[in-house]
Formats: C-alpha cells, structure tokens, sequence
C-alpha cells in the first residue's frame, strides 16, 4: 500500500501548472501527485522519478508520462536524455512512503522483526546491517546526533558497539535489544523512530542526495517555473529553506557590486504550508510535512 498523497490540493496549487508545461514529481512512489498533474495537463508532458524499482510497478499508462527508475540526484541528466529541460516545474515529497515502511523485509521500521536494511535503492551494497556492525563508535555518534537529533548518541553508540563484539547485530529486534537501557522512557516510539531514521537518511545518503537535487533546480527550471517541496523534518526543511532565500545551504545572501541580492528563487509562502487537522486525522503520516514554494526569477 503507498500512502495517501500528502497535501495533494495544495501541491498542485502550488505547481500552477500551464496545460501544454512539462514538468517533474522526483519522488513518484503510488503516483499520485503524478496522477493529479497528469489531470491538470493537455499536452504536456510529465517525468517521474524514484529508485525504488517497487515503485516500476505502479507507472502510469499514459503517453505524456515517462518514468525513470533513479535517484533524483541525476535529475538533470535524464531530463537532458528525454528532451525535457529546461522544464516548467518540479514536485518532490521526501517522505518514506507507507509501502516502504510497511513491507516488514525492507526493515524501515521498528514495529516489525526483519533483516536491518533501510534502502531504497535495492542493487545498493550499503544497508543498516553494514552501518550497524562496521562503522566506528564516532561515526555513529556522528550520524545519530546529526541525523536523528538524538540526545544520548554517545550512550547508543557504546550500547551498539559493545553488543556486536558479542554477536553481528542482523534484525531491527537485535538491535533494539541492543540499545534498550539507551531508550528513554514513556518515549520508546518517538526515540526508535529517531534511530530507524538516522539509519535510513545515512544507509541512503539522503541529505547530500537532497543538495545534488537542489542545485540543478537553478538551471533545470525555466524562469517562472515553480520548484515545490514537502519535507518532514528539520534536518530536510532547513535545507530546503535555506536553499529558496538564498542558492545555497548556509542561508546567506550573496550580493553583487550594487549591492543586489544574487538570488535564483522567489519565495512565494513565507511560512510553510502545513496539513489541515482533518488531513492529520485521515493521514497520520501527514502529521509533520511541510510544503515550500519557490519560483525561478
């Protein structure tokens, strides 16, 4: 099952989509913000994008519809390779889809006992096993403190590295029993959460994937093109954010010799754009997307 598309109306608001437009959804997943801008075109054309090969399966038969069994990293290029470029908008939601989480073999999850996984992209040789059992104790550190914002990494870390000197860490049970005296109380969930994601963003190198994407949008988007994003944590919002003020991922605006900001985006909503209470109530996994708008100057 892929999860219900995340603020779906205002996506394709945002998108304002021109009927003969070609535009991009990187992250295709169920297809259906696909399927809405598909409705929204006459004769243009759309090109969707996810590495995920389980996504193939759900393509849409349509012959203004091209789909591109990669990671978004490599935008530009099959853009160029389907004569697509530049283009007049690109839509990418960076949330896990429920299949993914769903489907206990792809060990995205905590609620189910499978092999420690958490790829997206299946031919990748690196899986959370691989960084469960091999990385060093600082570099886990590392990567629960930054990706996962988790308070204890230290504590965690140790508790892992202690455990696989006793036995390989091979399933998502082994390694909460591993980290169990590391859990907080009364916040099992939200904690397990935060170590399955920190595992997933390093496993998928999600976050430098992220910055590849966003710095072809400048030249990839014709001007007026709009460039709509969904992130669902603060790790990816601060990047998006950042990126839309000003090019690059530090937030700081550069100025020419006048004194004029050397900008590539418009920002066209200050403020996020969050899901409404009954969208949350219908959607759980909607609870934490925010939606950013920017139009190419």
């Amino acid at each position: 099952m892929y999860h219900n598309p995340v603020l779906l109306n205002e996506s394709i608001k945002a998108l304002s989509i021109k009927p003969d437009g070609i535009y991009a959804d990187l992250t295709f997943g169920g297809g259906g913000h696909s399927r809405e801008i598909l409705r929204n075109l006459k004769n243009g054309k759309l090109i969707g994008f996810d590495q995920d090969e389980d996504a193939i399966a759900n393509a849409i038969n349509d012959e203004r519809f091209i789909l591109i069994n990669q990671n978004f990293r490599y935008m530009s290029n099959f853009l160029k390779i389907n004569n697509a470029y530049p283009i007049d908008g690109i839509f990418a939601d960076l949330g896990v889809s429920s299949h993914q989480i769903d489907v206990p073999e792809r060990g995205f999850s905590s609620r189910f006992d499978s092999e420690l996984d958490s790829r997206m992209n299946r031919n990748k040789e690196k899986n959370a096993k691989k960084v469960i059992n091999t990385y060093s104790r600082e570099k886990l550190v590392k990567i629960f403190s930054e990706y996962g914002e988790i308070q204890n990494s230290k504590k965690l870390a140790f508790a892992i590295t202690e455990k696989r000197k006793e036995q390989t860490i091979t399933t998502t049970k082994e390694l909460i029993n591993a980290i169990r005296p590391c859990i907080i109380r009364e916040k099992e969930n939200k904690y397990l959460a935060q170590v399955f994601q920190a595992i997933r963003i390093e496993v998928n190198d999600e976050l430098q994937a992220l910055k590849d994407m966003l710095k072809q949008t400048p030249k990839a988007l014709k001007p007026g093109g709009r460039l709509v994003i969904i992130s669902y944590h603060s790790l990816e919002d601060r990047i998006v954010k950042n990126f839309f003020k000003s090019g690059n991922f530090e937030g700081k605006i550069e100025k020419d010799f006048y004194g004029n900001p050397l900008v590539d985006f418009k920002i066209i909503n200050k403020k996020p754009i969050v899901p409404s209470e009954e969208e949350i109530k219908n959607n759980s996994r909607a609870k934490s997307a925010k939606l950013r708008i920017a139009e190419k100057l």
